[in-house]
């Protein structure tokens, strides 16, 4: 079904919109280990500006990304089927299908991670805050948010990856 202008569906099966073609936009050599994550970019494929969705699918022994947080931006997370660890600075939490999890900018480094011998799929939503950046406090790199919407990573002291 789509939209009344035709430009855009109106309805879709998630599952069946295709995954993003790279598996992250991290630099290597952190782009590698986020090869058992998969997402579907549901907000793009709707033509969303102000917030985006993914579907987003963690094999056994992945993770969702890397310890971060936000400069501006919020996140959400809602579980669907799976049983990932919360990972924060300061602990881990177990989670399940049916929790969520909020994450407000500038609030607690996280992440997800899949021990598991079961895929993780979950929810995750976040604004599209301007001039957003990310920080990543167990490893040497942090991201800013481009003109363009695309994120530009260099090491912590300003050095581009090469």
């Amino acid at each position: 079904m789509t939209s009344e202008t035709g430009d855009r569906p109106t309805v879709a099966m998630a599952r069946e919109i295709a995954p993003r073609s790279r598996r992250s936009v991290y630099p290597e050599p952190f782009a590698a280990l986020m090869d058992r994550r998969e997402k579907r970019a549901l907000g793009d494929f709707f033509g969303l500006t102000n917030f985006g969705v993914n579907l987003t699918t963690i094999a056994p022994g992945g993770q969702s990304a890397l310890l971060h947080r936000h400069s501006r931006q919020d996140e959400f997370v809602y579980i669907l089927e799976g049983a990932p660890t919360l990972v924060l600075e300061d602990g881990e939490i177990a989670l399940q299908a049916g929790m969520c999890a909020g994450f407000p900018a500038r609030g607690a480094a996280h992440c997800l991670v899949n021990r598991t011998d079961a895929t993780v799929v979950y929810l995750e939503i976040g604004d599209r805050a301007a001039g957003d950046e990310a920080s990543y406090p167990n490893d040497d790199l942090k991201a800013a948010m481009g003109e363009d919407g695309r994120w530009i990573f260099t090491h912590r002291d300003g050095r581009p990856y090469e």
